[in-house]
């Protein structure tokens, strides 16, 4: 009876997200279920399905599925909406969370609705470039309204303020990613590999199109030198294809997703990103804790720029462009010295990153929606 009393006294803190498959978002709402729960609360975490390669549910948090039963599915747009709506809207009745935090898109819109009238606080996130999450004309403008809506709202950069109007602007703040603690290791001072490498999803965003075709251009030049792209995704084939087509053969490696990425990069040579769009990218983040050389594209909304000091922690060149990637990559590779110099201010970034002062200040926000 004891035991039942203090869980019923536990604050309940609800995270909403469509599914937790392997993405910088789903590492950031797993690594705070994870945190929140080991805090003593109540952790519920709400997702639309169960993927086949998902980050593991951290123990002690409740897992809820929010869509429907396939058979309340089969009517059109307007009847399905209306059963994902009433599927949610009973989950928050039933489970009556203290707060709500909802990740991404849809998502936030969903978070807002389904919650109206029900007296539960609701802190949304966007987690990239608000043109690329809200991509239609209706979406932006559902955004910018229902946002007002909400009790708090969590932005990635400063550059995503521009997009939302006043009303939006007012309620938001700008809050750090966690990072789990394998990455906060001394900088490996040692001979480094002669590896450059790159983490993330194979897809269109990450455009790892352009950094095949520029290590291409400098593979004469630097024979010793190979690229290991960690990951999986929709144009994964496509991009060993093309890899295979641009003569690379073995001095392209791709070991799909791993569990051991910090052990794999950690003596690496350089790191890059070649993403089209990002919010605050938490691979970024990550080699850059390990004191890797870190090259990466100046994308919206401004994630990297707010990360990178050009020629002072790192490089960063335009997106898609492969001749500016390409003269970054010969920078660094001619001038190890310098690329060490560059590691080395990059590995200053622990300190905004202590894993206390960022999950801290993502439950001391959350408390204060709370109180409000």
């Amino acid at each position: 009876m004891a035991e039942k009393a203090a869980e019923q006294k536990k604050k309940t803190i609800a995270l909403y997200i469509g599914s937790v498959s392997k993405g910088g978002a789903e590492r950031v709402i797993i690594n705070l279920a994870d945190y929140f729960y080991r805090r003593g609360y109540r952790v519920l975490l709400l997702t639309a399905r169960v993927d086949e390669e998902e980050y593991p549910i951290p123990e002690g948090v409740t897992r809820l599925i929010t869509e429907p039963e396939p058979d309340r599915l089969t009517g059109g747009r307007i009847s399905n909406f209306s059963a994902r709506f009433c599927r949610l809207r009973a989950l928050w009745k039933r489970e009556r969370p203290d707060i709500i935090l909802s990740f991404i898109g849809k998502n936030n819109m969903m978070a807002i609705l389904t919650t109206f009238g029900l007296k539960i606080p609701v802190v949304i996130s966007v987690r990239g470039e608000p043109t690329e999450e809200y991509y239609s004309k209706w979406m932006r403008l559902m955004a910018k309204s229902l946002f007002a809506l909400a009790d708090g709202v969590v932005l990635q950069t400063g550059r995503s303020y521009s997009f939302f109007p006043k009303a939006v602007r007012k309620k938001a703040v700008t809050l750090r990613n966690p990072v789990r603690s394998v990455f906060f290791q001394e900088r490996y001072e040692g001979e480094r590999e002669k590896t450059i490498v790159a983490v993330g999803r194979v897809d269109e965003n990450k455009n790892h199109e352009i950094l095949l075709r520029a290590f291409r251009k400098i593979t004469g030049d630097f024979p010793e030198y190979r690229l290991i792209i960690y990951g999986e995704g929709r144009k994964w084939k496509e991009m060993q294809e093309l890899s295979g087509q641009l003569g690379l053969g073995d001095r392209v490696l791709w070991p799909g997703n791993v569990d051991n990425v910090a052990e794999r990069i950690y003596k690496s040579r350089v790191f890059v990103l070649s993403s089209n769009t990002e919010g605050m990218p938490n691979t970024l983040i990550e080699a850059m804790l390990l004191g890797l050389t870190v090259i990466s594209t100046d994308c919206p909304c401004g994630g990297p720029a707010e990360l990178i000091s050009h020629g002072v922690n790192g490089l960063l060149t335009p997106v898609g462009n492969i001749d500016k990637m390409e003269a970054a990559l010969r920078a660094v590779l001619e001038d190890l010295p310098w690329a060490d110099k560059l590691g080395r201010e990059a590995a200053k970034q622990q300190e905004l990153y202590r894993s206390e002062t960022v999950y801290r200040s993502w439950e001391d926000y959350l408390e204060r929606v709370m109180r409000l």
